[in-house]
């Protein structure tokens, strides 16, 4: 790998670009060749990647006008990846699949209407136990918010490992759990979850990416990272 030397032209990058990809690692920025390996996901990558294509199509779709009007709303928003400077903003075009993304993970998809993003409140998630039942591993959650409507819901990127284990973000999978905050709790279901893990055990390290959903606009929040140890 070779880090980004900033520049008069290039002072970070992120992604990729013909044969190179830019990632970030301790706060700096490295370059490396861009991975060739053909692989076909699992089947619940297959479903995300046919609900990103059916966002692009709609996106294609769309009055011209009304993606100006996404490109103004998409001009007032922060990614949720680096740079963050507070100077970056997003497309039009990245707001609106987000959106589009969010609502189908709500199992509303539907074309969304050019909508303000506004800012999530503050959340805190609390791990508060499990519990197997018909092979289907229930971990509750507790989410409080100031969410006097019960607006949004708790998606959870989950990665079950042997205790003590690891992050591996290509282990994570989505799970959007049922309640809503300030809710006593809410809970994640994960079917089959010994097959997901590849583990058969009574205990299991749970690593999470939580993440809020504007069940109104379909807009994410940026995540909240918990992990913990659950007993079975």
């Amino acid at each position: 790998m070779v880090q980004l030397r900033p520049n008069l032209l290039i002072n970070d990058a992120f992604g990729s670009a013909g044969s190179v990809t830019a990632y970030h690692r301790g706060g700096k920025c490295f370059l490396r060749k861009k991975s060739s390996l053909q692989y076909a996901g699992t089947p619940a990558q297959a479903v995300a990647m046919s609900v990103h294509q059916r966002a692009l199509q709609a996106w294609r779709q769309l009055d011209h006008g009304v993606q100006l009007q996404w490109n103004v709303y998409g001009d007032e928003v922060e990614p949720h990846r680096p740079p963050f400077d507070h100077k970056a903003r997003i497309s039009g075009n990245n707001l609106f699949v987000s959106a589009y993304h969010g609502f189908a993970t709500l199992g509303n998809e539907h074309i969304p209407q050019p909508v303000p993003f506004e800012p999530f409140p503050s959340f805190l998630v609390k791990l508060l136990d499990a519990s197997a039942v018909d092979k289907v591993l229930q971990i509750r959650w507790k989410l409080e918010a100031l969410d006097p409507e019960s607006r949004y819901r708790l998606l959870t990127n989950i990665q079950l490992a042997r205790p003590g284990a690891g992050r591996s973000p290509g282990r994570m999978i989505n799970y959007l759990a049922e309640g809503s905050a300030n809710d006593p709790s809410v809970t994640s279901f994960i079917p089959a979850y010994k097959v997901v893990s590849g583990l058969d055990l009574d205990s299991y390290q749970v690593h999470a990416r939580c993440i809020l959903l504007d069940t109104k606009t379909g807009y994410r929040s940026q995540f909240f990272a918990i992990s913990g140890i659950i007993e079975l």
